[in-house]
């Protein structure tokens, strides 16, 4: 069992919450003395804050800088396919 607290802010991580949930891509950016704001990447960007002792089921892995570059560059492309489907 791992927790909030050991990721590092600004860094991208593929989780799963719960033995049975589904992987998650996260960032970290910022923490305070007893809580860490997480940005998740959903469906939708979905911002909350987490205490560092909250539960994780995994940390799956820390993506590297060149493998977070490479996840942006497609969900900034396909945020703009979205939009342009729900015009038709």
């Amino acid at each position: 069992m791992y927790s909030y607290g050991l990721l590092e802010p600004g860094c991208y991580y593929l989780v799963q919450e719960k033995t049975d949930s589904p992987i998650e891509l996260i960032r970290v950016t910022m923490e305070s003395d007893h809580c860490m704001y997480v940005f998740k990447y959903l469906d939708e960007l979905k911002t909350e804050w987490k205490r560092k002792n909250g539960a994780l089921h995994d940390i799956v892995e820390c993506l590297s800088d060149k493998m977070a570059e490479a996840w942006r560059k497609q969900y900034n492309n396909n945020e703009g396919t979205y939009y342009e489907e729900d015009d038709e």
